[in-house]
């Protein structure tokens, strides 16, 4: 038999758990996780998918049936033992059980829970029956991906494809139940792609991709510069905003320089949509302009490269519009960790099934221990006046299905936390995103930075931006122009309870469900970093050139936490699922966590080209004010902008020796 970290073979050590949980009479983190619900019998030799037709299909008017029209989709096939894939998973990520950090590898995994050849054959069967084309098959089984005529999918799955007119744009869904024979039912988990609406995830970063530079005056370190020639704002004078915070100065904040910590021997990998031609060489100069190296022996990019993109998942997800999104999360990881490796995964657009295949390879492949993942999607959204659920059961299983397969070989998912604060004004009520509020991942959540001149933390509170313009010549600033312009995202989720490792960290109250975020680092574009990224300017020749501009939004603070925790992680086994980690070193080092609060700082002062390139058409200033993140709040302990707080040096010692 394989031996595993921690001296137990795979048969002896699941016998083990087994036995034990059976005896307590629980599951580990029982009422905490959304299971695979199996199908339920539709009464015709059927068995229904719970959620794959959205609830807003049966009340919305539609636009018409499909029939002609090309679909794609994958079949997602649920893993075997589920119940067991869950105890397991939840033990190994415990501080406090015996099982702690006892990893099984991508092989063994296979051998106990991944579909069979012949579960993968007899679904095969049906969809080519059906008159679908298998398109390919996904790493370990774990799904078939298929393409053909609308038709032939109300055929495979006994519903009726129809179109929809909602906000402005032509949406698909299923109109009746999604059910599948009953001779696959048992394998089949889920079905993705079936339906477009709520399920096309954006970056969340709050910068230009292509021809953006940031105006000047800006400073060096917090601070530095003072709008002396400004008026005040509320009786105060400001300081000019950064110009960006380079790596160096997050690493000395965050606790990085004083660890002695690179990330060497360490992989983090990262998930976008689409992939940059210039993503490795912009990285690459990025880091070479700060003294600084990223060799090509730390790159390996992994993306999908397909022969031929959809045009409309293109045109649906911005295309190049991800490229920003890109060069941030390598450079901040890279930034944080500059002896780790980047495995980059490009997924086939921004669509949720094609990220989760992306997702899925990362856990199949078991290189990096460490994924961040700077992009989510509303809960909930409100059409016509009525309010419905836009992440359903089905989808659900087949994240979660690979997110327990990550925990349970010492994987841990970070998603940024989104930057719409409570989604009030986004979409109309008040929630977590997805797939940030899952409680099988670490959701990130965003604070505004102030780093002195010697990369010392001068304060640090949420992040939440209130915009104030001027339209009396700068003699005042009379024009509250965003009262809640984009903040850190968070809140209780509707659709997860509590898990177990939050209680006692986020308060007790029953009603209340998943808490987001889990931990925060920085976030305010206005105390963002300065990446590197090949831009189309318009006013230079050649257009294409590499330039640097400032950055932020959740999508900074995820990857900067990852790339702390390959620091972190640096000379110990995997950390794996973070949060029970992160929630006991909360209860039990309090100095490991910097206690984000309200400051007195009220913001600082943005100083933009009004043609986002030059002063050809002149200079706009703005006051950017901090901790204002519409209905959510910093305070003391816990809290749903930045979690337990920002990581020190002290959170990097208790975890690395956890």
């Amino acid at each position: 038999m394989q031996i595993f970290p921690g001296g137990f073979c795979t048969g002896g050590w699941v016998e083990l758990v087994r036995r034990k949980l059976l005896f307590l009479g629980i599951v580990v983190l029982a009422a905490s996780v959304v299971s695979v619900t199996p199908a339920s019998a539709a009464g015709n030799g059927r068995h229904i998918l719970a959620g794959a037709k959205p609830s807003w299909a049966t009340a919305l008017p539609k636009s018409g049936y499909l029939s002609g029209e090309t679909v794609t989709a994958r079949v997602w096939l649920a893993p075997r033992s589920a119940a067991l894939l869950d105890s397991m998973a939840a033990a190994v990520s415990d501080p406090s059980s015996a099982f702690y950090a006892h990893y099984i590898s991508a092989a063994q995994y296979n051998r106990m829970f991944a579909p069979t050849s012949a579960q993968l054959s007899a679904v095969t069967q049906w969809l080519t029956a059906s008159g679908l084309h298998v398109d390919s098959v996904g790493a370990d089984n774990a799904y078939v991906a298929v393409s053909g005529r609308a038709a032939a999918f109300n055929t495979a799955f006994g519903t009726r494809l129809a179109a929809f007119s909602i906000k402005g744009r032509t949406e698909r869904a299923p109109a009746a139940d999604v059910s599948v024979p009953a001779e696959v039912a048992g394998t089949v988990m889920a079905v993705t792609g079936l339906t477009t609406f709520g399920h096309r995830t954006s970056p969340a970063n709050l910068g230009s991709p292509a021809g953006f530079r940031n105006a000047t005056p800006c400073s060096a370190y917090y601070g530095e510069k003072v709008a002396s020639s400004l008026p005040q704002f509320n009786g105060s004078t400001l300081p000019y905003d950064p110009c960006g915070y380079t790596p160096s100065q997050f690493r000395s904040v965050y606790g990085v320089t004083a660890s002695a910590k690179s990330g060497a021997g360490q992989t983090v990998a990262i998930t976008d949509a689409f992939d940059s031609p210039n993503l490795f060489s912009d990285a690459r100069t990025y880091s070479s302009n700060r003294g600084e190296s990223f060799s090509s022996s730390q790159f390996n990019d992994r993306s999908v490269h397909e022969p031929d993109r959809n045009a409309q998942k293109v045109a649906d997800c911005g295309g190049n519009g991800w490229y920003g999104e890109q060069n941030l999360d390598v450079e901040a990881v890279h930034g944080m960790a500059p002896g780790a490796n980047v495995w980059y995964y490009g997924a086939y657009s921004c669509y949720d099934d094609d990220l989760l295949a992306a997702l899925n390879q990362v856990a199949s492949d078991n290189v990096a221990s460490i994924v961040t993942n700077s992009w989510g999607e509303p809960t909930f959204v409100v059409i016509n006046g009525t309010l419905y659920i836009t992440i359903d059961q089905n989808l659900i299983n087949a994240y979660e299905s690979v997110f327990k397969r990550g925990a349970l070989q010492g994987i841990g998912f970070y998603f940024s936390s989104g930057d719409n604060g409570d989604e009030l004004d986004a979409w109309g009520y008040k929630h977590p995103d997805w797939p940030t509020g899952d409680p099988w991942v670490t959701a990130v959540g965003g604070t505004a930075l102030a780093i002195g001149q010697n990369g010392n933390r001068l304060f640090e509170t949420g992040w939440g931006t209130s915009q104030w313009r001027s339209s009396n010549g700068y003699a005042s600033w009379n024009q509250n122009t965003f009262p809640f312009q984009y903040g850190a995202g968070g809140g209780y989720s509707q659709i997860f309870p509590e898990p177990t490792y939050q209680k006692r960290a986020v308060g007790d109250d029953p009603t209340s469900g998943r808490a987001v975020p889990d931990i925060g680092l920085d976030a305010d574009p206005t105390t963002g970093m300065r990446i590197g990224i090949t831009q189309d300017f318009a006013d230079v020749t050649p257009h294409i050139q590499y330039g640097e501009y400032r950055i932020g939004g959740t999508s900074l603070a995820s990857p900067l936490f990852a790339g702390l925790q390959a620091d972190a992680q640096q000379g110990r086994s995997r950390i794996g699922f973070a949060n029970p980690l992160i929630y006991s070193i909360a209860r039990n080092h309090h100095s490991a966590y910097y206690d984000v609060t309200p400051q007195g700082d009220l913001g600082n002062i943005r100083s933009d080209f009004i043609n986002g390139l030059n002063s050809a058409s002149g200079i706009r200033y703005s006051v950017r004010t901090f901790d204002q993140d519409s209905s959510l709040v910093t305070g003391t302990g816990w809290d749903d902008v930045t979690g337990v707080g920002a990581p020190t040096a002290a959170y990097i010692a208790a975890a690395g020796s956890a």
